[in-house]
């Protein structure tokens, strides 16, 4: 197993058009990193640079302390699971996991070794004769890892191996993910998604990636509880935060903002005196926001409702061109539409942004 470090890596097609730079980051061994971000943002593309199918433009890409910027993806140690399973229809369950192996010219025992520890973690053993046509699409996901983990590489990657399966089946495979995790806890892992949850629930650290570079690395809770900007503030987590313009009347251990709708806000951002008057954002998450009676943070009158069971949606108009607010309340409140609402946020769920940017990272 293995450590990564990649510094100051960058991607550039025909010298002129910028996919990612100043990629900047200490991986360790036993972790498992996913990277997340909206479509375009390079997430595979650094995953096929690490791997090696992409050309690294810039920086250097080491792995337990070698440079590999320029060796073969065959001897970089590395097993890759790929959106698509890729297996061999006319091959069984055991021979697809197999193969790799065998080209390797192992021994029959090494192999047999090798697809039944990989059989027995997930759960495959009674599979091994099938062929792929005879398996579930998690199934055949199960297999498309077992066959990265009998060549016991140094890091596994895997590009959104989860995006081609239902709904359920993926809340089950992705359990089986984490699980599998658990019982390689020395194995190195990179996973790339633009499903959140997964992110959130697999993740050793998240990387968000945008804007062609690194926007923050994190815990998934420090990622959720202390974003660093705008941008990750409304990318983790659904819905997105509510971002609610006002100014800074007060400063000190809490700060006190005025809201341009009317409100007032209690943060426990800390500020300093020349930080009165000073224009910023209110971030709060519609889970974090409370009906009240009182002093409010946010009042409106609710447009449409999504009552789930558990929870309910609020969306309030739209004031001008806006992203409309959104409150999620729990329980059902299917009387609400067409009411006026106030709520209200604890100091310590209120975020404060100046120019895109956290204060609380100041």
């Amino acid at each position: 197993m293995a450590d990564l470090k990649l510094t100051d890596v960058a991607k550039t097609y025909g010298g002129t058009v910028d996919v990612l730079k100043n990629i900047n980051l200490d991986i360790k061994q036993g972790e498992l990193i996913v990277f997340v971000g909206p479509s375009g943002c390079g997430k595979s593309t650094l995953l096929r640079m690490i791997a090696g199918l992409e050309k690294i433009t810039g920086g250097t890409l080491e792995i337990d302390g070698q440079v590999v910027n320029d060796i073969p993806p065959a001897q970089r140690g590395i097993a890759m699971v790929f959106q698509s399973y890729a297996l061999y229809p006319h091959m069984t369950v055991r021979d697809n996991m197999s193969f790799a192996l065998k080209l390797a010219k192992k021994s029959k025992a090494e192999i047999d070794e090798a697809v039944s520890r990989a059989a027995k973690i997930l759960q495959l053993e009674d599979y091994l004769d099938r062929l792929p046509k005879a398996l579930s699409g998690g199934q055949r996901q199960r297999v498309a890892i077992g066959r990265s983990i009998v060549r016991d590489p140094k890091v596994y990657l895997f590009d959104e191996p989860l995006s081609n399966l239902d709904a359920a089946l993926r809340v089950a495979t992705r359990i089986e993910i984490a699980q599998l995790k658990e019982s390689m806890p020395e194995s190195t892992m990179i996973y790339v998604t633009h499903d959140q949850v997964e992110a959130m629930t697999l993740a050793s650290r998240i990387v968000v990636l945008a804007n062609k570079g690194i926007a923050q690395v994190g815990s998934p809770l420090e990622l959720y509880e202390r974003p660093k900007n705008e941008f990750v503030a409304q990318f983790i987590g659904s819905p997105s935060m509510n971002l609610l313009p006002g100014e800074i009347v007060e400063t000190g251990e809490q700060t006190t903002i005025k809201l341009a709708g009317g409100g007032m806000a209690v943060s426990a951002v800390p500020t300093q005196e020349a930080d009165k008057g000073l224009k910023v954002n209110v971030g709060a998450r519609p889970e974090d926001m409370v009906e009240t009676d009182g002093d409010f943070v946010f009042e409106g009158k609710v447009d449409i409702i999504e009552a789930l069971g558990e929870v309910t949606l609020l969306y309030f108009e739209k004031d001008g061109d806006a992203d409309p607010v959104i409150g999620k309340l729990p329980g059902i409140h299917g009387d609400l539409r067409g009411k006026t609402v106030r709520l209200t946020v604890a100091p310590e769920k209120v975020q404060v942004f100046h120019n895109g940017t956290s204060l609380y990272y100041r």
